[in-house]
């Protein structure tokens, strides 16, 4: 399997395993009798284990290499996946989730590790683009995929296909050939340390940590978007699937821009570009007012298009502040990234007046802030 298609393959495990559940959650309320709110914590929960289990692959990977923690990580995946095809109630349902959420942590930490690997400078931005391209393709099918899936079969059936994307996942990490050869040494302790020495390298905690709160707007919109389009605008699950596609084709098209334009603009030039189209897009989110789906989609698909065309630029610069513990660091940025998923989807379920005010809002916290920080340390960065 091509390096490109399993660090891509990796990487979409979360957009995976939450996008093609989210046209099941009205039918699972409806089946078990139980508020949004509760349902939605099979979200909120996933991502919070998820972000916990970042912390615990990255260093893992550093100390015992990248394709052992990947098999052990993909099998804990694939027996989570499978319980949450058996569960009977929501109860079981979450914990099964919390399962799966604890292996698909170890792909998406390792995939920035494994860029970081393989790949320099320009070359690692542009693979992180391509990437960028082509996981746009999970979030923008499975919604879909989903719909289609209750339309003929049960619920129970999305998490059997999930199954199968962790064989292919588990097949391509068996072929792979480890690509570390220094290892940190060490137990328990030792490795709990190395998160301590890059935390303390400030350029690095104040990006990473910065930059993470530019996915606020995006796992706001995945929280909220059936309660937004099914429950709010009342769309049918395929129709949503269409919507909520269309989120997914924004975020493939900014990351394919990327791929064309890096080398030719200076990294900041573009990510100052960014910046300024998600205050924008935000703007634009308030003043439409998401009274209609389109008054939603066309800001979110800005908003979509900005976070893909920079996050390739912005790990990219991020990761060229560290030179060693780069599976503790991946797993730092990949941590705070999802925390703040976490955080943003529990804050949309809350019973708002508006939720698309709710993301314009976001969106312009998720520029203000990452600004703010990247002026804080810009004298200090590796650029």
């Amino acid at each position: 399997m091509p390096n490109l298609i399993l660090l891509a393959l990796l990487a979409a495990f979360p957009p995976l395993s939450t996008d093609m559940y989210l046209p099941a959650i009205p039918t699972l309320q409806e089946e078990w009798g139980i508020p949004f709110s509760t349902v939605n914590l099979s979200l909120v929960l996933f991502m919070a284990v998820f972000s916990l289990g970042l912390l615990i692959h990255g260093p893992l990977s550093d100390r015992f290499g990248r394709r052992p923690v990947l098999i052990v990580g993909i099998v804990i995946y694939l027996a989570g996946t499978l319980f949450c095809a058996a569960s009977t109630d929501i109860g079981m349902l979450i914990a099964a989730r919390c399962v799966q959420a604890a292996g698909a942590a170890a792909g998406a930490a390792l995939s920035l590790a494994l860029s970081k690997d393989l790949y320099d400078g320009a070359q690692r931005q542009k693979i992180l683009a391509h990437i960028g391209v082509i996981m746009a393709f999970a979030p923008m099918l499975a919604p879909s995929l989903g719909g289609l899936v209750l339309k003929f079969v049960s619920w129970r059936w999305i998490f059997v296909i999930q199954a199968c994307m962790g064989l292919v996942g588990l097949y391509g990490v068996y072929r792979l050939k480890e690509p570390l050869t220094e290892f940190t040494r060490g137990g328990v302790f030792s490795m709990a340390g190395r998160y301590v020495a890059v935390v303390r390298n400030l350029p690095f905690t104040v990006l990473s940590t910065g930059f993470a709160l530019m996915v606020l707007p995006h796992f706001a919109f995945i929280g909220g978007a059936t309660d937004i389009y099914i429950n709010g605008l009342g769309l049918s699950p395929q129709i949503f699937g269409i919507f909520f596609g269309a989120n997914a084709v924004g975020f493939m098209l900014g990351s394919f821009v990327c791929t064309r334009l890096v080398g030719v603009y200076k990294p900041l030039t573009m990510i100052y570009i960014t910046m300024v189209a998600y205050v924008l897009s935000g703007s634009l989110m308030l003043f439409l007012g998401g009274h209609t789906p389109f008054t939603v989609a066309i800001p979110m698909f800005c908003i979509a298009f900005s976070s893909g065309f920079s996050r390739p630029i912005s790990n990219s610069l991020i990761l060229d502040q560290v030179d060693t513990d780069v599976g503790a660091a991946s797993g730092i940025m990949t941590f705070e990234i999802f925390f703040v998923a976490a955080f943003s989807m529990q804050l949309i379920s809350l019973e708002w007046d508006s939720k698309p005010w709710v993301l314009g809002v976001l969106a312009l916290l998720g520029a203000i802030i990452p600004f703010a920080s990247l002026q804080t340390v810009r004298k200090r960065c590796r650029l």
